[in-house]
């Protein structure tokens, strides 16, 4: 009988132990929430200022035109914005989508991205965080936010997270393509390449267009794809984009894909669909 006390009370005192470390963990959720309110605080909303047409007149055509076409000239110059999805990801070709819930704000005096992404599979739930700041990223994804199954940084990653960041703000951010840390070289009526420097990081891409101006692929060589071996490996990233609908005042497409252009093939890994957006925001409790 005391056997079976001491046995049943090591067993409680392991669960207890357990419990505390699982309640004690900082979840991902709880660093998205860290690093928003810290952002809201170092970068506050100045002062509202208006996109004119003089300002865009350094811009290729296709792009002046892009800017008229989602109503980014006359609106106030974006300083922050909130966006929110839903997506089927994807984990290999012919797999079955793992449906998704994703929220980011972006900042754009000193660049900064923070996005998480909740998702479920076979009823295991899993979050996933990206975090730009500072001229670095991390990429990190839980399983029931207990155990990590993924957790990258470094320089491959960070170059990686600029794209994307640059894919945000030509989608998302028209207004902010007067940003002078960008650089653009005209190719054609419809298609332009764009090159963003964030202090020793370099990336471009190329914007192409339709005739009604809307912005309707993305194609850049500087994203690598992160490996099941844990290795990142440079691989043509692509989002077409469509169904563009107001926000604000403002026209932004509403459907997305991202792929992986393989030499072996394409690799369409998620597939997205804008539920909000919105801009200039006030800091958030």
């Amino acid at each position: 009988m005391k056997t079976l006390f001491n046995r049943q009370g090591k067993i409680l005192i392991l669960f207890l132990t357990f419990m505390a470390t699982i309640t004690s963990c900082t979840t991902s959720k709880k660093v998205f929430q860290i690093k928003k309110t810290e952002e809201f605080a170092t970068q506050p909303l100045q002062p509202e200022s208006i996109l004119t047409k003089v300002e865009t007149a350094h811009l290729p055509a296709c792009v002046q035109k892009y800017l008229e076409y989602t109503g980014a000239i006359g609106k106030s110059k974006i300083q922050n914005l909130c966006i929110e999805f839903d997506a089927g990801m994807y984990r290999k070709p012919n797999d079955k989508p793992m449906k998704s819930y994703s929220v980011q704000y972006n900042f754009y005096t000193d660049y900064t991205r923070l996005f998480l992404m909740k998702a479920g599979k076979m009823g295991i739930p899993f979050r996933a965080l990206h975090i730009y700041k500072n001229h670095e990223a991390i990429f990190q994804v839980k399983v029931a936010e207990l155990f990590k199954v993924v957790d990258v940084k470094g320089e491959e990653l960070t170059k990686a997270e600029t794209v994307t960041l640059l894919n945000d703000m030509c989608i998302f951010a028209p207004g902010a393509l007067v940003d002078k840390r960008l650089t653009w070289t005209e190719i054609d009526s419809l298609s332009t390449k764009v090159t963003l420097t964030n202090g020793k990081y370099i990336v471009s891409a190329v914007l192409y267009f339709n005739e009604a101006g809307e912005l309707i692929n993305f194609v850049s060589d500087d994203r690598a794809a992160l490996q099941d071996d844990g290795t990142m490996k440079v691989v043509r990233w692509t989002t077409p984009i469509s169904d563009y609908k107001e926000f604000e005042g403002r026209r932004i497409p509403t459907s997305g894909k991202t792929i992986w252009n393989y030499p072996e093939g394409d690799f369409t890994y998620g597939v997205f669909k804008l539920r909000s957006i919105k801009y200039n925001l006030q800091p958030q409790n």
